[in-house]
């Protein structure tokens, strides 16, 4: 199927429904739905931002742009899963707790403003990797349009490309939590740590990275071509020293490298 098929079958999808609530981040996927909604010319759409501890500022204010840039409402709401245990004990689980909090409070959103669906941004790679998310949003109603229609991450990032947003090569941003061993409790401070130490490594122009937390020890992913940034020795020092202020004792750069979702090994 060609690009633009595969839009016109996202589309057709959408297209019947009367108005959604978008679970939206500012991520390639959930901005691809947000676009497309507006593109089968529903009469209400809302984007809705979930901010809390988990959420870089930096994702926040891109995920305003963003739905500035497509002239859609776009709502801020507060989250606060590190206030239940299930979800800051850190279980394999995890995830669930997060997504079933986010999406009741769409599921409320919806059913006080007159909204009859709720979307996310799933996609069809997502079934491929431990998706605990997708218990909670089978148990309030939330539909997956690039799921439905069979769209993966790279077919997802073509048509991005193909319709001009900004999100086609955006590196993938998932919640700060994720940077912690299953079991290894997640606290703001903790995420705190994670954030600074992320943000500290994109002045040396990292995009695909992550710092893992493992309590003392920091480990940095890197794509292997990236490692070279690391070779040099004003680098490292600032890195280390930089790392061990902020409450690390020990820093480790991965010789495996970058991969999205490593602690679900």
């Amino acid at each position: 199927m060609t690009i633009n098929g595969k839009i016109e079958k996202l589309i057709d999808i959408i297209k019947p429904m009367d108005g959604a609530v978008i679970a939206f981040s500012g991520g390639a996927d959930s901005t691809l739905v947000l676009k497309a909604a507006s593109m089968a010319g529903l009469k209400r759409i809302l984007a809705v931002t979930a901010v809390s501890e988990s959420l870089p500022g930096e994702e926040l204010l891109f995920a305003k742009q963003v739905a500035v840039s497509l002239s859609v409402p776009h709502r801020i709401i507060e989250t606060k899963e590190l206030q239940d245990e299930n979800f800051a004990s850190n279980p394999p689980e995890r995830c669930y707790y997060c997504k079933k909090e986010l999406f009741c409070k769409l599921q409320k959103i919806a059913l006080e403003e007159g909204f009859s669906n709720i979307l996310d941004g799933t996609n069809a790679d997502d079934r491929q990797d431990h998706r605990p998310g997708r218990r909670a949003a089978a148990e309030t109603g939330v539909r997956s349009p690039l799921l439905e229609a069979g769209l993966t991450k790279k077919e997802i990032r073509d048509i991005s490309f193909e319709l001009g947003l900004a999100t086609w090569d955006k590196p993938a941003a998932p919640c700060l939590a994720s940077r912690f061993p299953y079991g290894h409790k997640i606290t703001a401070e903790n995420l705190r740590m994670v954030a600074q130490a992320e943000e500290f490594l994109r002045k040396f122009g990292l995009k695909e990275f992550r710092v893992r937390h493992h309590g003392d020890i920091v480990r940095i992913e890197v794509l292997p071509e990236d490692r070279a940034v690391f070779e040099n020795n004003e680098t490292r020092k600032q890195t280390v020293d930089f790392f061990k202020t902020i409450g690390f004792k020990y820093v480790a750069l991965d010789l495996q490298g970058f991969r999205s979702g490593s602690l679900n090994e």
